[in-house]
C-alpha cells in the first residue's frame, strides 16, 4: 500500500552547501539520504513530497556539517501481506513471472500464475495446458502479495499469487465476468 508519511528529524547538510539556500540545502539532502531508500519499517522510498518545517541548524563538533531539525513528508510503498495488488508483467522465466508493482517488482512462481499445469515456451510467455490461458511480458495482472521479506535489505523479496479467485491477467478476469453474465441473462 502507497502512504504518504510526515517524519520529524534532524538533516545533515554538508559544509559545501554552507552558501546556498538552507531550504535548497536541506531538501538536497532529503533527496540524497532517502533516494533508493528501503527498510522494513518504512518499506520502499518513493520521494520526498514536502518539507515543511526548518528548524535552526546546529553544528556538531568533530562533523563540521549543519543539522537542521526537520518536519517533511515521505511518500512510501509498504507491501502488506494479503493485499491485493495490479501491476504489469515485467519479465517471464521459466520459474515464473515479475509484476512490476511500481517501486520494486513482486515474484509470481509458476505454480502460482494460473489454476493448470503451466509450461514456458521460448518466446517467454507461460501457456496452461488446459485453460489456454497465457501470460506475457506488458499484461495487466491483479495479484495478492503472500510473502514479504526484508531479510537482505539490498534485496527485499515480495511473492504473490494469481490463484484465488478474482485474480490474475485482467483479461482473465473480464473473460469471467462476461461469462457470469451472459448465463445470469440466460444466453
Amino acid at each position: 500500500m502507497f502512504y504518504e508519511l510526515t517524519i520529524k528529524d534532524h538533516v545533515r547538510v554538508a559544509p559545501n552547501k554552507f552558501g546556498t539556500d538552507v531550504r535548497e540545502s536541506v531538501v538536497k539532502s532529503l533527496n540524497d539520504q532517502f533516494d533508493g531508500y528501503v527498510s522494513e519499517d518504512l518499506g520502499f522510498v518513493v520521494g520526498v513530497s514536502e518539507v515543511s518545517e526548518i528548524g535552526e541548524g546546529a553544528i556538531i563538533p568533530g562533523d563540521g556539517a549543519a543539522f537542521y531539525e526537520t518536519t517533511f513528508r515521505l511518500f512510501v510503498f509498504k507491501p502488506e501481506l494479503q493485499e491485493v495488488i495490479v501491476g504489469k508483467i515485467s519479465d517471464i522465466t521459466d520459474f515464473g513471472a515479475f509484476l512490476d508493482l511500481g517501486p520494486v517488482d513482486g515474484m509470481i512462481h509458476v505454480s502460482q500464475t494460473m489454476d493448470d499445469y503451466v509450461s514456458f515456451s521460448k518466446e517467454n510467455v507461460l501457456t496452461g495446458k488446459e485453460s489456454k490461458r497465457s501470460l506475457k511480458i506488458g499484461d495487466q495482472c491483479r495479484g495478492r502479495i503472500v510473502a514479504v521479506s526484508f531479510k537482505d535489505p539490498a534485496n527485499p523479496k515480495i511473492g504473490i499469487t494469481m490463484r484465488q479467485g478474482w485474480l490474475g491477467n485482467l483479461n482473465w478476469i473480464k473473460e469471467e465476468l462476461k461469462a457470469l453474465k451472459e448465463k445470469k441473462d440466460g444466453k
